[in-house]
C-alpha cells in the first residue's frame, strides 16, 4: 500500500518561508505526477503545484514566483518551497500522487497524504 506523508507545516509570519516535504513509501518513479493541493476553511481544495515524472512543473497563478516544487528520486520525496507567504496561503496542504498504472478495472489510481497545516499570520 502506498503511503504519502507530509511534513514541514507550521505557523509563520507573513513574508516568511516554509518548506513542505512529501515522503512516499517506495519509489516515486511509480507516479506520473505528484502535486501539492491546499484547502482553506470553507473553501474547495485547489491545486498549488505539480511535477511530472519528467520534471515538468506547473503552478497556480496565485503562487507563481513564490513557490517552487521539486522532486528527489533518491529520497523518494517531493518538496514545496514556499516563500513570501501571505495570510491567504493559510490552509491544510496535501500531497497527491497519480500512479502511472491503472487499476484492475482500468481506472486511475490516486493517492493522497493526510495533510499538513500551514498558518500564515499577518
Amino acid at each position: 500500500q502506498v503511503q504519502l506523508v507530509e511534513s514541514g507545516g507550521g505557523l509563520v509570519q507573513a513574508g516568511g518561508s516554509l518548506r513542505l516535504s512529501c515522503a512516499a513509501s517506495g519509489s516515486i518513479s511509480r507516479f506520473s505526477v505528484i502535486g501539492w493541493y491546499r484547502q482553506a476553511p470553507g473553501k474547495q481544495r485547489e491545486s498549488v503545484a505539480s511535477i511530472t515524472r519528467g520534471g515538468l512543473t506547473t503552478y497556480a497563478e496565485s503562487v507563481k514566483g513564490r513557490f517552487t516544487i521539486s522532486s528527489d528520486n533518491a529520497e523518494n520525496t517531493v518538496t514545496l518551497q514556499m516563500s513570501s507567504l501571505k495570510p491567504d496561503d493559510t490552509a491544510v496542504y496535501y500531497c497527491k500522487a497519480d500512479s502511472r498504472f491503472s487499476s484492475i478495472e482500468g481506472g486511475p489510481v490516486v493517492y493522497w497524504g493526510q495533510g499538513t497545516q500551514v498558518t500564515v499570520s499577518s
